[in-house]
């Protein structure tokens, strides 16, 4: 089976398909059987919707929390990049240079921080 074209909602010919599913409908797509000779429109639906982090990969900007005297690392922090957030009152660093610099023990959740 090929798809040969694909309606997002809104498009011409999804009318009635928003109108059932509403948001939940994310595209309409016409695939075409050459085999038994018929076209299928198929719907792609949310079924359901839960709370999700993207992993943390070696480029992402992490939150580091340093003293306010530790002077020596926070100089450390700065050499390999890191800036400090005022608003946040942290550092923050690429994941991968926290692991290097053996920092992962400092990380935070600014989310979740109860500080």
């Amino acid at each position: 089976m090929r798809t040969r074209l694909v309606r997002r909602p809104g498009d011409s010919g999804t009318k009635e398909l928003v109108a059932e599913y509403g948001e939940r409908l994310i595209c309409v797509r016409y695939r075409y059987d050459a085999k038994t000779k018929q076209r299928h429109k198929t719907i792609e639906l949310i079924i359901e919707s839960s709370a999700w982090e993207p992993p943390i990969t070696p480029e992402s900007i992490v939150a580091i929390r340093i003293g306010r005297k530790d002077h020596a690392l926070q100089e450390i922090v700065r050499n390999a990049g890191g800036t400090w957030n005022n608003q946040q009152q942290t550092w923050e660093l690429r994941y991968d240079q926290v692991i290097a610099l053996g920092l992962s023990e400092r990380l935070i959740n600014l989310e979740f921080d109860p500080e």
